[in-house]
């Protein structure tokens, strides 16, 4: 590093590991540079420890030995004196940080709407112009190698069911089907192969329970 600065800043390690031991914190929570004495009444030992003095002002601290700050915490309470509703509220707060939600503006266009009467802009085109049930609303939610959701079409199935409810299918299909079920009836028997490669499909995949 170039110690000429012009502007005389010293950003070495050096001086910043100096300036860091004025108020250097041990592992116990210790400051171990405090010069303060103990503030329990009649102690003197070296007041290393901080306690807030009170849920209002935590910024403002007494200064304790180890013993001392210990017994301090032991009786600290911040709900103390507080009404339940008070806990409540202030329990709420703590969960956004001390920080309320605020509602969105509303833009411009928003405000047009609004003087219309309409909420949502897509109500204009109709009662179903926002119902978009999406590929799961179809049955092809899921990601299936093609044989397999071939195999789902053929049995009138659908892609979230377990194999169980899939067989079910599978079996009302071959009476359906089946030439023993229609009185010797072949004519469906092309059909019947498919429905019986379909569930060969599913009965040996990974991808239903």
């Amino acid at each position: 590093m170039n110690r000429d600065d012009p502007f005389g800043f010293d950003m070495s390690v050096s001086s910043d590991k100096k300036k860091r031991q004025r108020g250097r914190r041990g592992m116990s929570g210790a400051f171990e540079t405090s010069q303060r004495v103990c503030e329990h009444e009649g102690c003197e030992e070296p007041g290393q420890y901080r306690a807030p003095k009170n849920p209002d002002t935590l910024d403002d601290y007494y200064w304790f030995c180890r013993d001392h700050v210990r017994e301090y915490n032991l009786k600290w309470n911040f709900f103390n004196g507080a009404t339940e509703e008070e806990m409540e509220a202030q329990l709420d707060r703590d969960r956004v940080w001390d920080r309320e939600t605020k509602p969105f503006r509303r833009s411009a266009e928003e405000k047009a709407w609004a003087r219309l009467g309409v909420d949502d802009p897509h109500q204009v085109l109709g009662e179903n112009a926002t119902q978009n049930p999406g590929r799961a609303g179809n049955g092809g939610g899921r990601r299936l190698p093609p044989t397999e959701r071939r195999a789902i079409e053929i049995l009138e199935a659908k892609d979230n069911m377990t194999k169980a409810e899939i067989r079910k299918c599978y079996k009302s299909l071959i009476k359906v089907l089946h030439p023993d079920m229609n009185g010797g009836d072949r004519s469906q028997e092309e059909q019947l192969g498919e429905v019986v490669w379909a569930w060969d499909q599913i009965k040996d995949s990974r991808s239903f329970k």
